[in-house]
């Protein structure tokens, strides 16, 4: 669908461009054409104008104007890098990394978002080869069915990670990727946890003001106070969100009101001036979980059995 996307808009462009100018009309031609391929960022904008009239937190700073023209910026940069090159042309480019060569290493799970695959992850994947920590990147499919389509996969990834380290992995989640996440653990039977810890990165926890707008199955389940996010923390365990880091930012243009990607009893963190897509690429999320895969050797979820927040060694 995205490879699609590209070619059409391409061919769009050229096409207005050579019937115009042909007729004459090259300014106009030259004008139609850069609307084309242009209608992305205008797209981000009108995102990021819906979020200026109804973002409004009880919690966060709301954030201003020049703020919100900086988050723009930052993501017209990134998301047609993602959504244009990355993930339709070279979503299987890096492939997953199983053995990082020394013992003891924890491995890494990575779990895209709505309208996404795995080649969302290239930054993150080139850093984790270059330090030869073991990930996997799953691309969740089918891509609009019900979220609880994916626990498989899920379970799938986290078994080959931990069976090729020893160790329960960290797992990384974008956007939708969180709620896959809780939902696949609503399914584990086991008493311990078979994640060690979990980052989920501008996630709708509590839904999404955007969601109102989607026709798939899991962007209907993602509206605020919908019928299956309510459902989901009724089947939770009374402790896991205390295995939760939860970024959010004032400036997401697509999960909003902010506090929406928080959950209770989680740690937490308010990333200012970040927008949606840009925001899982920030320097300081990838250096948070590159310092949790370095404090910890021990396998809490697997060993330990239990739930509470596990206790830290350095390797």
């Amino acid at each position: 669908m995205q490879r699609a996307f590209v070619f059409l808009s391409l061919v769009a462009a050229l096409t207005w461009y050579l019937v115009l100018s042909h007729l004459g009309y090259v300014p106009g031609a030259i004008l139609g054409a850069a609307a084309v391929l242009l209608s992305f960022p205008i797209l981000l904008a009108f995102e990021f104008v819906l979020l200026r009239l109804h973002g409004c937190s009880r919690t966060v700073q709301k954030p201003s104007p020049i703020e919100l023209l900086a988050a723009l910026g930052h993501e017209v940069i990134t998301a047609p890098v993602v959504f244009c090159w990355r993930q339709p042309f070279r979503s299987n480019a890096i492939p997953d990394l199983l053995s990082s060569g020394a013992p003891g290493r924890r491995g890494v799970l990575l779990v895209h978002g709505l309208f996404c695959n795995r080649g969302f992850w290239h930054p993150w994947l080139k850093v984790l080869r270059e330090r030869r920590i073991p990930y996997v990147a799953v691309t969740l499919e089918p891509p609009f069915d019900s979220i609880e389509r994916y626990a498989n996969t899920l379970e799938a990834a986290v078994r080959t990670l931990t069976e090729h380290t020893g160790l329960s992995p960290v797992v990384v989640a974008h956007s939708m990727g969180g709620l896959a996440v809780r939902q696949w653990l609503t399914t584990v039977r086991e008493d311990s946890l078979p994640v060690h810890r979990t980052f989920t990165i501008g996630s709708p926890h509590q839904g999404t003001w955007m969601a109102r707008f989607s026709r798939t199955t899991n962007g209907r389940q993602m509206r605020q106070g919908s019928e299956w996010l309510t459902d989901l923390r009724s089947r939770e365990r009374r402790d896991v969100h205390q295995h939760f880091v939860c970024y959010f930012s004032n400036c997401d243009n697509i999960v909003f009101p902010a506090e929406c990607a928080t959950l209770p009893q989680a740690e937490n963190r308010l990333l200012t001036g970040r927008p949606h897509v840009a925001m899982a690429f920030d320097p300081v999320i990838r250096d948070a979980v590159l310092k949790e895969l370095e404090m910890t050797s021990t396998d809490i979820g697997v060993r330990a059995g239990r739930l509470s927040a596990p206790a830290r060694t350095d390797d």
